[in-house]
């Protein structure tokens, strides 16, 4: 059930023994300003369920002080003002999953790469591209160091994007069958 369905339902509704022609517009309200207070409510949470949530919530507000909201010119800012202090009630009342304990947890220590094997190879592989001739270097370069594109690497050498996919294609078949990067992987 949507938010509107929800909320013009309680606009119909005989909700503290009122009858439902003592609130004829507050349906009408809710329908042409409902995606307006929905964006705003959305900008408050960003879960977009929980906007739903919160905006319903602050309708069934307005819906009760409907009687007393005299300018009805007023009545987004008075919906905001709801929004904004239900959600500052639930950010308050937000369950804390923290708990205090005598010992602390031991993290995980998960295998990673040693920082002289990466820099080892990254070394290589600089080696490796260093070898490459000049224009096949640049491209490898741009494409993979500076991660443009291939539309952006052949303006910037001025050739074709076909002549840049070619050439970073060969120039990747050298880089697999380099003695030098073949031992470090």
């Amino acid at each position: 059930m949507t938010v509107t369905q929800v909320s013009v339902r309680t606009g119909t509704s005989t909700a503290g023994g009122a009858s439902p022609a003592r609130y004829p517009s507050f349906a009408s309200y809710v329908e042409a300003r409902q995606p307006v207070l929905l964006r705003t409510a959305r900008s408050l949470t960003p879960n977009p369920n929980d906007a739903e949530d919160l905006l319903q919530t602050a309708l069934a507000k307005t819906y009760v002080a409907w009687p007393r909201i005299e300018d009805h010119r007023a009545l987004d800012g008075y919906v905001r003002r709801a929004l904004v202090n239900t959600r500052t009630s639930q950010w308050r009342k937000r369950k804390v999953d923290e708990y205090a304990c005598e010992e602390l947890p031991e993290p995980e220590v998960l295998p990673g790469v040693d920082p002289a094997e990466a820099q080892s190879l990254r070394d290589a592989m600089w080696r490796a591209i260093m070898k490459l001739p000049a224009r096949q270097r640049a491209m490898v370069v741009l494409r993979y160091y500076e991660d443009l594109s291939e539309a952006q690497t052949a303006a910037i050498l001025g050739v074709s994007v076909g002549t840049v996919k070619s050439a970073v294609s060969r120039a990747l078949g050298k880089l697999r069958t380099d003695p030098e990067l073949t031992a470090a992987r």
